[in-house]
């Protein structure tokens, strides 16, 4: 094996494993003083259908027949939308956006950034089948804690997925994963 091929296969090694180390550091439940019982802050089911429905109205608004999922902390997909006339294909594009900003805590967009920057990190799209390395994945963050993750798919950009998956997350109030227009 040539010095260059190991020294990438280390850099990919290194990033997946600080990847999980981040994710594991931000996903540690809480652990009851009384009972050492872990804790975990889960996503209500009439959130995710508000911040569903928040999605699939602002892509509808602006002429885009979407689906939209919410995963739970886990990436489990917890609700799923499809507005009238989106494409089949979308409901599989927003599951496994929801889920791949779900596990690993990021937006997909800043994923599809960093593979972009560093093509030693294109293993990070083959971590499992699930993966979808494409803009309009957010993570659902609230209370400083992220909850799960939301997916758009079908909007003609993923920088217009990204927006209605935002449009969801201020309809629960959860933090905000993509810059406002100035």
């Amino acid at each position: 094996m040539t010095q260059s091929l190991r020294q990438v296969q280390l850099s990919r090694l290194f990033v997946v494993g600080m990847l999980a180390c981040v994710t594991w550091s931000l996903d540690t439940p809480h652990v009851g003083a009384a009972d050492g019982l872990l804790k975990e802050s889960q996503l209500p089911l009439g959130l995710a259908n508000t911040a569903i429905q928040a999605a699939v109205d602002a892509c509808k608004k602006d002429g885009y027949r979407v689906s939209v999922s919410i995963a739970d902390r886990a990436g489990v997909l917890r609700a799923m939308g499809r507005a009238d006339g989106a494409g089949p294909h979308t409901v599989d594009s927003s599951r496994k956006k929801a889920y791949t900003a779900a596990s690993v805590r990021r937006t997909t967009s800043e994923l599809a950034e960093l593979i972009a920057k560093a093509p030693t990190l294109q293993a990070l799209r083959d971590m499992n089948g699930e993966i979808l390395i494409l803009g309009g994945g957010l993570p659902i963050e609230i209370g400083g804690e992220v909850v799960g993750g939301i997916g758009v798919g079908g909007a003609p950009g993923t920088h217009l997925d990204d927006a209605c998956a935002q449009k969801g997350l201020d309809a629960i109030g959860a933090a905000p994963k993509v810059p406002t227009a100035q």
